[in-house]
């Protein structure tokens, strides 16, 4: 079921499009509006393409944005799936797995996170050097789809070193500050409850989400090089004594999204085709 949903929406892309954009980039919550700012941009509704999973969260548009950026040929998504949406994790990786077929070598993650890091403050944005799937979900259960990758794929690499130095290096250029740090994957939609930001910080967690693992896994199964940022929108449960709202993640996104931008436009001139 799964297979027959990537090739529908890989063969509808193949035919409305011409463009094969060579990098992927998933913008989180309350950064959809870098798509905006492509060259020749095509956009598609999600709901258009057969097999898509349709999105349901605020701040998610729910479209793909194909166009050009500093000469690379980019496919943005304004809006990604979760599985506390009631979708599999199979199902999330979906379009990720259209867009490799129609020929993606490269992906640029972006998320809203709580910090768990005590250093870090909301506004911060984190390059992630690793995650722990603290949600224990894997887009790669059941039959293997051997024409993306092996039974068992390595995740020691899942996040690339040379993606993540050009992150580091526009960083520096623009004059953003950026921290590292490990992200965990909680299934939500519930926050975190301060034992379990307790246990994730014991057990090496910098910041917690919601999303991207399915993403990094369904992109190292297939060979595709990944990068990950996570705007941190808050701090997570337990740290402040002050309840946590969607609202806040959505609005210190809005004010770190200019910063954002400036970075992703940064790591595309450096990363080039």
């Amino acid at each position: 079921m799964t297979r027959e949903r990537i090739n529908s929406a890989y063969e509808y892309l193949r035919r409305v499009t011409e463009q094969r954009p060579s990098l992927c980039v998933v913008l989180g919550s309350g950064l959809g509006g870098y798509a905006d700012t492509l060259e020749d941009a095509q956009i598609i509704d999600y709901r258009d393409i057969p097999g898509f999973p349709q999105s349901t969260v605020p701040g998610h548009a729910g479209r793909l944005v194909l166009g050009k950026k500093h000469g690379v040929s980019l496919a943005c998504m304004q809006g990604r799936f979760h599985c506390y949406e009631g979708y599999s994790p199979a199902e999330t990786v979906i379009p990720l797995r259209a867009l490799i077929r129609l020929g993606i070598k490269r992906l640029l993650i972006t998320n809203a996170a709580g910090g768990i890091n005590e250093s870090f403050r909301p506004g911060d944005i984190m390059i992630i050097t690793d995650h722990i799937n603290f949600a224990s979900l894997n887009p790669l259960e059941g039959a293997n789809l051997d024409e993306f990758g092996p039974r068992f794929p390595d995740m020691s690499f899942a996040y690339d070193k040379e993606l993540a130095a050009a992150l580091k290096e526009a960083a520096s250029r623009h004059g953003i500050d950026v921290k590292t740090g490990v992200y965990a994957m909680m299934k939500g939609p519930s926050f975190e409850t301060p034992a379990e930001v307790c246990a994730l910080r014991v057990l090496g967690a910098d910041a917690v989400g919601m999303s991207s693992v399915p993403e990094i896994i369904a992109a190292a199964h297939a060979g595709v090089k990944s990068a990950a940022l996570s705007c941190i929108t808050n701090m997570a449960a337990g740290i402040l004594n002050q309840p946590l709202t969607h609202e806040e993640v959505m609005e210190t996104g809005r004010i770190a999204a200019g910063r954002i931008r400036t970075l992703i436009d940064g790591f595309i001139e450096r990363v080039g085709e």
